[in-house]
């Protein structure tokens, strides 16, 4: 294909109605006369039982037309499905036990939110508290505090993965190198909070709701079934612009649920908005984990073989679609590199936090972040740089397509070109000697490198790898990630496009016009794209939705087919009255063009007038019409085998970062001298929308490595509810940041393209921590934990000095 629109920098169409005031957010609708409007009474106990509840003075104030507590919700829902067999009981607002602070106790429905608010504070709620656990260690203890007595732990989930033969591999090691590494609790903090609109209708028993909830759908079905209606009567609608979520708004479900029963319950549609401090305290997060990892390796550095336990903490109730984090990356555990042994424990524990779900890049940062500082450790104990082990152990060209271990299929790669190039940008030779000159002047200055795979387009399977292979032979198989597109043609010539993939931001819109443009050859300026979702109209599965990097390789997929679609019908009207084959002919331009005599044309709007005006005068066979509807899934998104080999993802990237920073021991304060990164994403759709997304997943991964965390104490009150206490890096903290690319094309999808975005949130913070740790590697500091706050760093360059000391 001679591309004229695919892979240009086309400027984002989004943009125009963003920048002029214009955008249509959830709460700028307002789909319903009478809407009234919600506040949430939230518990100030982490753990605590709930002896009572009275609401007499707040339902009498003036403008209150109803109160919902979880006896209200009891009633009318079922707990919300998940995807393990701990018997975990979750509903939309607590019943009996509060397990969080901030877990939705009460709603109040009133004329307007300010009355609403005015009415919690007269709900009197008693409470008995309860010992809290926060800790992830701790939970896993006998005696520790439990949060469900019908599970009997705080285990919600326990797996043990064997792949190869990783006893062999450590018998024969050389060396083992092994550490213990946690990653924080936070999110990704999204300009607007969660929204919902909810309608019940009694005369069907059908909910309408309005939310920016993007997915996945599967939830859908989790919906319906805690609402005890079929899935048909529970219609959602999403709108065409969400502002931004880097997967923490498919954590707005269970307030989807739980409007839905305050409209029921009060008889009126109900509209709820969220505010910040809600948003911290009890909206979603990534999980916070603790790995153990040991790595087999030879003198040379190869590494042969690894072992991993891994405890995520996913909150006080694990949630669909968790355990999603533990599992998300389980196909690609090994990262980049050619490790033939593996072995796992994965383990889901629930403490009283507020629960977890997707997040950017989830699992991924939690994952890289042991792996690739364990590849540091091994170059520091054998006395090599890191440059060399990395080089040693990544996959080659030629291995390509690769299988994991676990049953990952990389389909393209060329790692080692890629790396090369990263050393290059980062004149890695120079800094080296740029460092020991510091070094002489008293000066600490670091590099860090990474190398990560980048999974996108998860395959619906890979959840399903948290149950045995007993367990999941009770249900039907879990496979794909199936997405669909309609493209369609007015009668007078308009070209339009439906997408289900929830855009939250990246472009959706803009690339699915190049998409449709190049394969009609129209401008892709003059097609309209409809980005709004909406579950009874349009064309959706249960994998749709905006998560896993999934548009590039799956979403545009499906554009491009339901293109094609339209473009075969228009050659075949046009071969007709031509009096030509189909194959003889090329559109380009609005017309339809005898390849070998441009003289005999025909314009594409005379075509598709044809298809609606004159249906007589079609090619027998040829329906009338222009409206193509088209779904793509991935032929290796297969379901886990008997042995548990799951290829977890569509497509695989890759990542390769260096960083180089300076570090004041007086003060422990980083700086980030430079940042270079380079991908391959297969064939890029747009430019332009790739780098502003590799920008945006670098900051959010250099929030996780610096600043960001949602913290509590150790009787579980929560300490982030404001942006005073939740930092999170603005313009001034982004460092200066080079990018680069190479392009592999995916053999699996028809553009030869691959899911990016997530890339530098999963790499950033252990690339950040690896520079750290090279510029202090003269005190003896190992960094295991993140964030790399000043005071962090200042205690264990403290400490490393004590030590020392205390040795002289």
């Amino acid at each position: 294909m001679n591309k004229q629109h695919i892979g240009k920098p086309m400027a984002r169409v989004e943009d125009a109605r963003l920048t002029s005031g214009q955008g249509s957010f959830i709460e700028d609708m307002n789909p319903l006369p009478n809407i009234h409007h919600a506040a949430i009474l939230r518990s100030p106990y982490p753990h605590a039982r709930i002896k009572a509840i009275r609401t007499e003075q707040a339902e009498q104030m003036p403008g209150v037309k109803g109160i919902v507590t979880g006896k209200d919700v009891v009633e009318l829902t079922h707990p919300f499905p998940v995807g393990v067999t701990a018997p975990v009981k979750y509903y939309s607002l607590a019943v009996d036990k509060v397990r969080y602070v901030g877990e939705p106790v009460a709603v109040v429905v009133a004329k307007n939110r300010y009355l609403a608010e005015d009415a919690l504070e007269r709900i009197e709620v008693e409470y008995e508290p309860l010992p809290a656990v926060v800790d992830i260690e701790t939970s896993l203890l006998a005696d520790s505090p439990i949060l469900h007595d019908e599970v009997g732990s705080n285990i919600a989930n326990h797996r043990t993965f064997s792949y190869g033969d990783p006893d062999k591999a450590f018998r024969e090691a050389e060396l083992v190198v092994k550490h213990k590494f946690m990653f924080p609790k936070y999110s990704a903090t999204p300009v607007e909070t969660y929204g919902v609109i909810a309608h019940y209708q009694s005369s069907s028993d059908s909910l309408t709701i309005w939310s920016n909830f993007h997915g996945p759908f599967t939830l859908q079905s989790v919906m319906a079934a805690a609402l005890r209606i079929n899935s048909n009567q529970l219609r959602i609608m999403i709108p065409k612009d969400v502002g931004g979520s880097y997967g923490i708004k498919s954590g707005v479900y269970p307030y989807m649920v739980l409007m839905g029963v305050v409209s029921k319950k009060v008889g009126l549609p109900v509209k709820w908005i969220e505010d910040r401090q809600e948003h911290l305290m009890a909206s979603s997060s990534g999980t916070d984990r603790v790995t153990w990892i040991e790595a087999a390796v030879k003198r040379d550095g190869t590494v042969t073989g690894l072992r991993m336990k891994m405890v995520d903490s996913v909150g006080a109730y694990v949630r669909a679609p968790e355990p999603a984090c533990l599992y998300r990356t389980h196909s690609n555990s090994t990262g980049a590199y050619r490790i033939e042994h593996l072995a796992m424990e994965t383990i889901a524990v629930m403490t009283n936090k507020s629960p977890t779900g997707l997040i950017r890049g989830y699992g991924g940062q939690q994952m890289y972040f042991p792996l690739e500082r364990i590849m540091h450790m091994v170059a520091t104990k054998l006395g090599l740089d890191p440059a060399e082990v990395l080089r040693r152990n990544l996959i080659a060209k030629e291995e390509f397509p690769y299988q994991t271990p676990s049953g990952g299929i990389y389909d393209s790669g060329d790692y080692r070109q890629a790396f090369e190039k990263l050393m290059s940008m980062a004149k890695y030779e120079e800094f080296r000697e740029r460092q020991a000159k510091a070094r002489q002047e008293g000066r600490y200055l670091g590099i860090g490198l990474a190398c990560i795979v980048e999974p996108s387009g998860s395959n619906m399977g890979y959840i399903t790898v948290a149950l045995t292979p007993e367990e999941r032979g009770r249900s039907l198989p879990k496979s794909g990630c199936a997405e669909g597109a309609t493209v369609s043609i007015d009668p007078m010539g308009g070209i339009s496009v439906r997408i289900s993939t929830a855009p939250t931001g990246q472009g959706h819109e803009t690339v699915s016009a190049q998409i449709v443009g190049e394969v009609l050859g129209v401008d892709p300026r003059t097609i309209k794209v409809i980005a709004e979702m909406d579950t009874l109209t349009s064309p959706w599965s249960v994998a749709s939705g905006s998560y896993s990097s999934r548009f590039g390789p799956i979403g545009s997929s499906a554009v491009y087919q339901a293109a094609g679609k339209v473009r075969e019908k228009l050659l075949r009207i046009a071969a007709d009255q031509l009096g030509r084959s189909p194959d003889e002919l090329v559109m380009e331009t609005g017309k339809v063009v005898v390849r070998d005599d441009p003289s005999k044309q025909i314009s594409l709007k005379r075509l598709v007038g044809s298809a609606h005006w004159n249906p007589q005068g079609l090619p027998a066979g040829t329906e009338p019409g222009i409206h193509e509807t088209a779904f793509y899934t991935i032929p290796t998104a297969l379901p886990p085998d008997e042995n548990d080999l799951i290829n977890g993802s569509a497509t695989y990237g890759f990542v390769a970062d260096a960083v180089t920073v300076e570090v004041d021991p007086a003060t422990g304060d980083v700086q980030i001298l430079d940042y270079f990164t380079i991908h391959d994403a297969g064939v890029l759709l747009n430019p332009l929308i790739a780098d502003g997304q590799i920008m945006g997943g670098l900051a959010h991964g250099l929030g996780g490595a610096l600043y960001e965390e949602l913290a509590y104490d150790k009787n579980g009150q929560f300490l982030a509810g404001s942006f005073m206490d939740y930092l999170c890096p603005t313009a001034t903290e982004i460092p200066k940041v080079t990018i680069a690319h190479i392009e592999t094309p995916s053999p699996l999808t028809p553009l030869g393209a691959k899911g990016l975005g997530e890339g530098n949130t999963m790499s950033a913070p252990v690339v950040i921590a690896n520079a750290v740790a090279d510029a202090i590697s003269p005190y003896g500091v190992t960094i295991d934990t993140l964030p790399l706050s000043p005071n962090r760093i200042w205690s264990w360059i403290q400490q490393a000095k004590s030590k020392e000391e205390e040795l002289v």
